[in-house]
């Protein structure tokens, strides 16, 4: 079984869209766990529309970290995934993750290529020196739940690629699905990206935020 967790902050704009992409997945043996990080919109009673389908879990607002971290813990899938709100899956997507890890028994976890907004995010096959030099994997990675360390919950950029090194470190090593298999939509709560070009303007304060989390996360795993 693949559980799905989703961590739900002020998601009207786009949560539903979501769950239906999940539900309208050709894997059928699904757990689906959202979690209500505080939202302070009509979140809630959205999800309350779907609890006959999928589980809710209710949480003050502690961020998206805390939220999949707790969803985890209830949840019993072999597999594991963390889907964003703001994420649309392609129908065969789970199915097509599940079928790359039995195929390939010693990998921890499978990645594909993506896009955001109208930019189609072409990743490589899984390099450890690229990983400890740029974050690349997204979140919604298909993970093997013996070797899902649980998110740190004090990072507040960059869990992603912490959770990646983190599982380097501890001898899994991912695995490249040749395909774009999901769309994350422009202008919600849980994802963002500027255009490489913007990284040459060190003075702009969002390159001032991503190089200063940037270096939190080096430190961290002895990168420097």
């Amino acid at each position: 079984m693949i559980s799905v967790i989703i961590p739900v902050y002020n998601a009207v704009p786009t949560i539903e869209n979501c769950l239906a992409s999940l539900l309208g997945q050709t894997k059928t043996e699904l757990e689906i766990i959202a979690v209500n990080d505080g939202s302070t919109d009509n979140s809630g009673a959205i999800l309350a529309k779907y609890q006959d389908k999928i589980t809710i879990l209710n949480q003050e607002n502690y961020g998206a970290p805390t939220a999949r971290n707790r969803g985890f813990e209830a949840s019993r899938g072999e597999y594991v995934i963390f889907c964003d709100a703001d994420i649309i899956i392609k129908p065969n997507m789970l199915v097509l993750m599940e079928q790359k890890l039995t195929e390939n028994p010693t990998a921890a976890y499978v990645y594909s290529s993506f896009k955001f907004g109208f930019k189609t995010f072409k990743l490589w096959p899984f390099d450890p020196a690229k990983l400890k030099k740029m974050p690349y994997i997204h979140t919604s990675s298909l993970i093997r739940r013996e070797f899902f360390p649980g998110f740190d919950e004090n990072l507040k950029k960059f869990q992603d690629w912490d959770l990646w090194l983190t599982i380097l470190e501890r001898g899994g090593q991912g695995i490249w699905l040749d395909q774009s298999l999901f769309s994350i939509k422009s202008g919600g709560t849980m994802s963002a990206w500027l255009p490489k070009i913007f990284y040459q303007l060190p003075w702009l304060k969002k390159v001032k935020a991503y190089r200063q989390a940037e270096r939190i996360i080096k430190i961290k795993h002895n990168l420097l």
